[in-house]
């Protein structure tokens, strides 16, 4: 299985850290996003999106990161981490879905303005965007650290939506958002960085910065 990726990426990130809590080996392909890297002709042809990851097996092409996940789960027949039986399957679906729709974007706005710029050679940051950022982080962190609660993770078990909102989590301290009043997100994330996985990812990632 092949992986078009950019290590910095938090969904590369979740997408590597899957892989390797699964046993699945992966041949990454580095695409250099601030030069253009998806955009060409050829990962044009992968992904229309210009974008990545993009997950090759075979002869079959994947783009969108939070259809990998359950795309690896399966074929490593880790149910336990995918589930398929309708009450444990939506309740995955919906923390995917939360993930892509309001942790990520919050957490992302900020992060673009403080990391990726300074990175592309964009300019400085725009304060009021990173404060409508830090606003949105403040809300669905609120959300998290509730539903949380005495659970472990966030279907009360390990599954691939830990994975989907690790990275993101993870990308907190560098952009300066806190964690630190909400000690259950802390402590879950803590839990996730520890696992040799994601330790794995999360030192290459840095060896990319």
């Amino acid at each position: 299985m092949k992986l078009y990726q950019f290590a910095l990426s938090p969904n590369c990130q979740k997408i590597v850290a899957l892989a390797a809590e699964l046993g699945i080996p992966l041949e990454l392909e580095t695409v250099e996003l601030f030069r253009g890297g998806s955009k060409t002709p050829e990962m044009l042809a992968k992904n229309p999106n210009g974008k990545v990851p993009i997950l090759e097996d075979g002869d079959f092409v994947l783009w969108e990161s939070r259809a990998m996940l359950p795309y690896l789960a399966a074929k490593a027949d880790r149910a336990d981490l995918s589930p398929t039986t309708p009450r444990d399957r939506a309740e995955v679906d919906r923390w995917l879905s939360w993930s892509g729709v309001h942790f990520a974007p919050a957490v992302r706005k900020v992060a673009f303005e403080r990391i990726v710029k300074k990175l592309a050679g964009l300019g400085a940051p725009d304060q009021a965007v990173v404060d409508a950022g830090i606003a949105e982080f403040a809300t669905v962190a609120a959300v998290l650290e509730a539903s949380l609660g005495d659970q472990e993770y966030v279907c009360g078990r390990l599954t691939i939506a830990d994975f989907d909102l690790l990275p993101y989590a993870a990308l907190t301290t560098s952009c300066g958002l806190d964690l630190g009043p909400y000690p259950r997100t802390k402590a879950w994330l803590d839990r996730m960085l520890a696992r040799d996985s994601v330790k794995k990812t999360m030192a290459a990632a840095r060896e990319a910065a």
